[in-house]
């Protein structure tokens, strides 16, 4: 690979331009705007008001969807489920999971589940 091309991977990888692309995708998909640019638009200063703690952060799924995402991962009703499982689910909603640090024997709950997405 060209430096070049490195440079320009660790750029998107830094700034997370990867995860918000396919977040973007997700919500233009998920709601089917008229208008998509102007939604996107809209989205985009959802963002930013959230940051700043000014507004409410745009999420694709609520606490309904989640916990039916849970019972479809916690097919037997333990009432938790593994870390893989956990991973695996973020990764299908475009989500990063470097920063989930969890061992094998951890069980994940609805709530922590719920934290996490």
């Amino acid at each position: 690979m060209a430096a070049g091309e490195r440079q320009c991977r660790h750029y998107l990888q830094r700034h997370r331009i990867p995860e918000l692309l396919h977040r973007l995708g997700a919500l233009l998909l998920y709601h089917r705007p008229e208008r998509p640019r102007e939604f996107l638009i809209e989205v985009l200063e959802r963002v930013q008001a959230g940051k700043r703690a000014e507004g409410e952060y745009p999420y694709l799924m609520d606490e309904d969807n989640l916990a039916a995402m849970f019972s479809l991962l916690d097919v037997v009703g333990q009432g938790h489920i593994t870390p893989a499982q956990h991973r695996e689910a973020l990764k299908t909603l475009g989500l990063s999971t470097e920063d989930v640090q969890l061992g094998d024997d951890v069980k994940i709950t609805l709530d922590v589940f719920k934290e996490e997405v």
